[in-house]
């Protein structure tokens, strides 16, 4: 039930992190603070549900995604601070959450399968 609510709150700050990001265009103020807490929802869950697995590219993916979140908190305060930069580091942040979850994905599949194999 706990890993449901997870996924569920992980899910949604996502979905709101893309919602105020188009809501800054028109209501900034409500925007901003709506980023705030959707960052800070959508951080939080990502460093502390690590990849379970034991390969080193797993792992480097995971550090991927922690980056990303990092740029996402930078993104954020710079669009607090009302500076013009932050869209670019939000798009950074996207790639590189985008190709670090299809590939990590990938990855503990392929390792789930190597120690079936093993076993």
């Amino acid at each position: 039930m706990a890993h449901n609510i997870k996924s569920i709150v992980y899910k949604a700050s996502a979905l709101f992190i893309l919602a105020f990001t188009i809501a800054y265009s028109f209501i900034p103020d409500i925007a901003v603070w709506g980023m705030v807490v959707s960052v800070s929802l959508f951080s939080a869950i990502s460093m502390t549900t690590p990849y379970p697995g034991k390969s080193v590219r797993g792992k480097r993916l995971f550090n991927f995604q922690v980056l990303a979140c990092m740029l996402m908190v930078v993104a954020t305060y710079l669009m607090y601070i009302g500076r013009n930069e932050w869209p670019l580091l939000l798009f950074i942040s996207a790639i590189l959450l985008l190709y670090s979850s299809i590939i990590l994905q990938k990855v503990f599949e392929n390792e789930q399968a190597e120690d079936s194999k093993k076993s």
